[in-house]
């Protein structure tokens, strides 16, 4: 079998072809070998114990959403008769039984490799406070790996595995996906349960996933979420699917409190993926990002460090020499704090948050940065603080304030590193955040973390919505043209913008009261791609709304350039005589100015 992307599409389509299990597993146990890095995982299964349970999958059932899937779990989630050590060897213990997610992953077919490298007690977002020895960047190995999922992330980053689980406390799930060109998704929390999982900061764990691409990230998070009684931070929110995106109103950092630390590149990188999201419809705002800084200075302070301390008390007050040094320095700072510390922590975090609170009532997600910019094995080994501190500017505040989020891959910076924005919205808004990822996930191009696969389209779920209709208008119908209102007056909402298919010949038509276009279909790819508006009408509108259309315009199916479709205005082919030839402008705007 030739290498095979390890991607959910790429291997359901393999099985159904009758590649089997086994043979996806020998790939996996060959990958770890070619990359060659011991530090990746703390305990990797035999591959004989692997192969057993591929084997006891039995049939190829498509009815089982991970089947086949290989995957791993971070070194402080609990896997049955296996090791747990949290990266703290005197810390280790057998588990008894699986952690709930573990379970479900399972149930849902997927095949458990082994458990990876970690921050010491997930306290950290380098990845190098390991006593075992820090796994390398799989893009550089010079830039450190992440953490504190480091190992997760390397490991899918490396196409090892289809997906890997990590745990978010302050950015833990985020920053190695920006590290290793991967996609990173930090749930609502409670929505993944926390059975089986050596917390850090319970209040504001939660179990995360990482994957080549957003759509695979999505999939395992649906079939690992559900409502766990046994957790008393669980919580019974439901899980739709992705779904196509809609255009957003996107916050991010104005230019006074924006953070670079310095790094032009990176500077340059982000705004460059906000282009994209502009050119696709999103609206983009700036906002003072004071209160979000201050929110997350408080994860360090007070009642969170308390929290972490609490976690491991026993160890820091009976063998404290146990501990990771750079980890027993943070912990330890919460033997300073009094009860009434933390207290004032929670009030101050309540105040923060009332002050926040104005900013994100105008927009529908927040976009930002996923790290500020990148730090080094050696800038780590000259300063174990600063950097890891930095890469939090970001995503220290998100738990705290209650927020999912999801970190992905954009277009590369100019020195060839990695791009990575993450969306973040409040709890519950897990499917529009990823919706919102595929978009910058399809910009430019790139390979899939370092592996060199292509990228596969996602497929996902319509965006309509239940009594709604999508039309496409690419003449007079659009925003701030002639007839727009005719759309407005409906309640129908702009959605985003769009180009055709390279498919159509575009005429402006003679005669009548008001300038119109015609869109007319010619053979595949022998047209041009012409600039559209799409619009959600409800449908109890559409009736009425048709009867302003006169002929020769009609409603069709129009092809858009991404492969998907929507009903739009089309033009009867007789009324291009006459007619002026306009396709070499493609767009209905250049040819009214």
């Amino acid at each position: 079998m030739a290498d095979l992307p390890l991607t959910l599409p790429s291997l359901r389509a393999a099985y159904a072809a009758g590649t089997s299990p086994a043979e996806v597993i020998e790939q996996v146990y060959a990958r770890i070998a070619a990359v060659g890095d011991p530090h990746i995982f703390l305990c990797l299964y035999d591959k004989a114990e692997v192969l057993a349970a591929a084997e006891a999958l039995g049939p190829f059932d498509p009815s089982k959403p991970l089947w086949g899937a290989p995957y791993a779990i971070k070194d402080n989630i609990d896997a049955a008769g296996k090791p747990t050590t949290a990266a703290c060897p005197a810390y280790e213990y057998i588990a008894e039984e699986d952690a709930l997610v573990v379970k479900q992953l399972q149930a849902a077919g997927a095949l458990l490799v082994g458990k990876t490298n970690l921050d010491q007690f997930a306290t950290g977002l380098v990845g190098v406070r390991t006593p075992y020895g820090a796994p390398l960047n799989s893009i550089d190995p010079e830039i450190v790996p992440g953490g504190s999922s480091g190992g997760s992330g390397v490991a899918v980053g490396h196409g090892i595995v289809t997906f890997a689980l990590g745990t978010d406390t302050a950015g833990s799930g985020r920053v190695p996906a920006a590290l290793n060109n991967i996609v990173g998704l930090k749930p609502t929390l409670g929505t993944l349960s926390a059975s089986g999982l050596v917390p850090a900061c319970r209040t504001l764990d939660t179990i995360s996933v990482f994957a080549l691409s957003v759509e695979d990230a999505f999939a395992a998070y649906t079939a690992a979420a559900g409502y766990d009684a046994a957790d008393s931070y669980s919580r019974d929110i439901p899980v739709g699917p992705l779904a196509a995106p809609v255009p957003a109103r996107l916050g991010i950092p104005d230019p006074a409190s924006i953070r670079f630390f310095g790094d032009s590149v990176q500077e340059e990188a982000f705004y460059t993926a906000l282009e994209v999201m502009q050119g696709w419809g999103c609206e983009i705002v700036e906002l003072d990002f004071t209160p979000f800084y201050a929110v997350a200075e408080m994860l360090y302070q007070g009642a969170w460090v308390a929290e972490r301390y609490a976690a491991i008390e026993e160890m820091m007050t009976k063998t404290p020499d146990a501990v990771f040094p750079v980890t027993r320095q943070i912990i330890g700072a919460a033997e300073k704090l009094s009860a009434a510390d933390a207290f004032k922590g929670i009030y101050r975090l309540k105040d923060l948050i009332r002050q926040a609170e104005p900013l994100l009532a105008g927009i529908d997600a927040l976009c930002v940065p996923t790290i500020p910019t990148f730090y080094t094995v050696a800038d780590l080994e000259a300063d174990p603080v600063t950097p890891n501190s930095n890469f939090g500017t970001y995503t220290n505040f998100v738990n705290l304030m209650d927020m999912c989020g999801i970190a992905v891959p954009a277009p590369a910076r100019d020195d060839g590193r990695p791009g990575s924005l993450t969306f973040l919205a409040p709890a519950g808004q897990d499917a529009m955040v990823a919706g919102l990822a595929t978009v910058i996930e399809a910009a430019g191009n790139r390979t899939l973390g370092a592996t060199g696969w292509a990228r596969t389209k996602p497929a996902l779920a319509p965006a309509g919505e239940s009594g709604t209709i999508d039309i496409a208008v690419c003449g007079a119908h659009m925003e701030g043209l002639p007839l727009n209102h005719t759309l407005t007056s409906r309640g129908a909402k702009l959605l985003r913008r769009a180009k055709t298919a390279p498919d159509y010949a575009f005429y402006a038509l003679a005669g009548g009261d008001v300038a119109r276009p015609g869109l007319v279909r010619v053979a595949d790819g022998t047209g041009a791609s012409v600039a559209l508006e799409i619009w959600r009408m409800p449908e109890a509108e559409f009736g009425s709304f048709m009867k302003t259309i006169p002929a020769p315009l009609g409603i069709g199916t129009i092809r858009l350039d991404d492969g998907s479709t929507v009903q739009g205005f089309l033009c009867e082919a007789a009324a291009a005589r006459g007619a002026t030839d306009i396709s070499d402008l493609g767009d209905w705007r250049h040819y009214v100015a």
